[in-house]
């Protein structure tokens, strides 16, 4: 039997990966232990296509918002129907975040990996943060290879939210949920070598750690490399069992509440 609650922060079920099964998938995860998903959009046209989906499962939620990565991705919405005009593409998302079904702004942030303008990048950011504060909801933060950048704008205007896919160090960690942040571990804590992850969760309260798959990507073990979904996240939680020295259901039921109280979902 599966293990219950199974909450996923961060999942992208509009992803290409998802085509050939989508809605079979999706209707098959509350027997396998599934209560909830937040299901995140990268921009104006994945956003629309998640709510469509938090339409149609009662218990899928959408985040509304800009990845970096999609200031030059030619297929993102962004640039093919915005023609990189990402502040026109904001203005376009903002109705959506009236609908009951759109509980977070995001997943936006800073990504440093791939070639992405700094600039925009910073100012897409800085704007996705005055928004989450004006509408008083949570923001989902992507931080890849630019910690000092984003804990600066975090620490300077203290929203409320999620440090998704957590890779920095225990000690920052501990900084982010003095302001208010949660922090987000997906299956990448259960790989090897997952040493400063371990540390991080280690020293994090229970009370403000979240599960996520980031889903179609990073499966945990022993699943890796394999397509992920919202039910893997059981070995995730067992990973984080296994740190904290207690058991997979009391991290699968707190986080679940977690996920509840930051994205003020009623059970």
């Amino acid at each position: 039997m599966p293990m219950e609650p199974i909450f996923d922060t961060h999942a992208h079920y509009t992803s290409r990966q998802f085509e050939g099964d989508r809605l079979s998938l999706l209707e098959q995860l509350p027997s396998q232990g599934v209560v909830g998903v937040v299901d995140c959009g990268t921009d104006y046209d994945s956003t629309v296509q998640s709510l469509a989906l938090a339409e149609k499962f009662p218990w899928l939620y959408t985040a509304a918002g800009i990845h970096p990565q999609s200031l030059i991705e030619d297929d993102a919405s962004t640039n093919a129907r915005f023609h990189g005009d990402w502040q026109e593409e904001l203005k376009a998302l903002f109705p959506l975040y009236d609908h009951p079904k759109v509980v977070a702004v995001g997943e936006a942030g800073l990504d440093y990996h791939w070639p992405v303008p700094k600039d925009a990048q910073l100012a897409m950011f800085e704007q996705h943060i005055k928004m989450a504060l004006e509408l008083q909801l949570p923001l989902i933060v992507h931080d890849r290879e630019a910690h000092a950048d984003t804990y600066a704008l975090l620490a300077k205007y203290r929203p409320k939210g999620v440090v998704h896919c957590y890779s920095g160090s225990a000690e920052d960690a501990l900084t982010l949920v003095k302001q208010g942040m949660y922090i987000g571990f997906t299956g990448a804590c259960t790989f090897k070598g997952a040493k400063r992850a371990a540390k991080a969760i280690a020293a994090i309260p229970l009370e403000h750690l979240l599960l996520e798959t980031d889903c179609p990507y990073m499966a945990p073990e022993p699943l890796r490399g394999r397509r992920s979904d919202s039910s893997m996240i059981v070995h995730t939680a067992a990973k984080i069992a296994e740190i904290k020295e207690i058991s997979t259901q009391e991290v699968l039921q707190a986080t679940a509440e977690n996920a509840r109280r930051l994205f003020q979902i009623q059970k």
